[in-house]
């Protein structure tokens, strides 16, 4: 055999090899999903859904309902979804500027007359909406001019609640609940003490020692910031309805993503990125995608939806750590596996 032969020989087979491995990487984003959560430290106790074309490719249930009883988790488990609240939130809200009953550049004042602070007259439903309100308390100015900045935070999706209530002539949850039951999530509704006999218990993970979270932060004001329970499933009905434009008019569900700010997540990367109406616009990632998270009460969650590729990913847990550098550790790297897999970046 030739040298030149040997040669060329031997750079078809490592690019053989090379495309194979490569092949059998994007194929197997399951095994590998499966084998991470058999190692993951923390430990990932939850429900993962992914799906694409209306389609479930991948759900499964690790873990237990509750710690003590080893009673484990199934698909239908239901969370508390805390902040991914907000963009349910949202949708009902921009239900109410379709029908003309609410402006979004209008000082809140002219819906909740009640409040006697001097920057109500200010203070807009967009900005509740994107979190550039500047409210950290009642009793307190402004933390910046309205709409220059962005802040994080629980003061004001609870105002958007009472708007919807005020426009409505209903509650919150009334609304909320009669939208999930029109959309068939059977297994949605906003928390209430007398409906979380099928609710899974929420742990603190403080360096391996777990501890249930008796007390929960969701109360009848606060519902419409972190108040919805929920399952994997039902938030894959939400994706579907939502994303392909069931639920509102495109020029609505377009607003819904036109930012004007930006703000930086560790979920989501190192760079600020756009923040609409209750939801992240990532455009700087190595995939383009939109999405949420939401913690809180011994529970985290991800919903995320890939336009490009009609695909969600959505990761309900009964676990929250207490260290902030590893939330959604899991997640992350479930993640980052749908990034080099073929879900994402199909064969042309």
């Amino acid at each position: 055999m030739s040298s030149i032969f040997r040669i060329s020989f031997f750079i078809s087979f490592v690019l053989l090899f090379s495309n194979y491995n490569s092949f059998a990487q994007k194929k197997n984003y399951a095994a590998q999903i499966d084998s991470l959560i058999k190692v993951a430290d923390p430990k990932f106790n939850g429900v993962i859904l992914i799906g694409q074309n209306g389609k479930t490719l991948y759900n499964k249930a690790y873990g237990f309902v509750n710690f003590e009883t080893k009673k484990p988790l199934k698909l239908d488990s239901q969370f508390e979804i805390m902040s991914n609240t907000r963009q349910i939130t949202a949708v009902l809200i921009m239900k109410e500027v379709e029908q003309g009953r609410i402006n979004l550049q209008a000082p809140i004042k002219k819906y909740l007359p009640e409040l006697k602070q001097t920057w109500a007259d200010s203070v807009t439903v967009h900005q509740l909406l994107n979190h550039t309100h500047g409210i950290v308390d009642l009793e307190k100015p402004l933390l910046f001019k309205p709409g220059t900045e962005f802040k994080y935070g629980n003061m004001g999706y609870p105002f958007l609640g009472k708007i919807i209530e005020v426009t409505t002539k209903k509650s919150y949850s009334e609304v909320a609940n009669a939208f999930f039951k029109k959309l068939k999530m059977k297994n949605t509704f906003c928390y209430s003490k007398d409906k979380i006999e099928n609710l899974v218990s929420g742990y603190i993970n403080t360096k391996g020692t777990f501890e249930i979270v008796n007390q929960t932060m969701i109360t009848k004001e606060n519902t419409p910031s972190c108040g919805i329970v929920s399952t994997v499933g039902d938030l894959a009905i939400w994706n579907e309805n939502f994303h392909k434009g069931k639920l509102l008019k495109p020029e609505s569900y377009q607003l819904m993503f036109k930012y004007n700010i930006t703000a930086q997540h560790n979920f989501f990367g190192k760079e600020k990125e756009g923040y609409g109406y209750g939801i992240r616009i990532i455009e700087k990632d190595a995939v383009k995608y939109v999405g949420h998270t939401g913690l809180g009460d011994g529970f985290s969650s991800i919903n995320l939806y890939f336009p490009e590729s009609d695909m969600s990913l959505i990761v309900l847990e009964n676990q929250m750590n207490e260290d902030s550098n590893l939330f959604y550790a899991s997640e992350s790297k479930i993640k980052n596996i749908l990034f080099k897999s073929d879900l994402l970046h199909p064969k042309k």
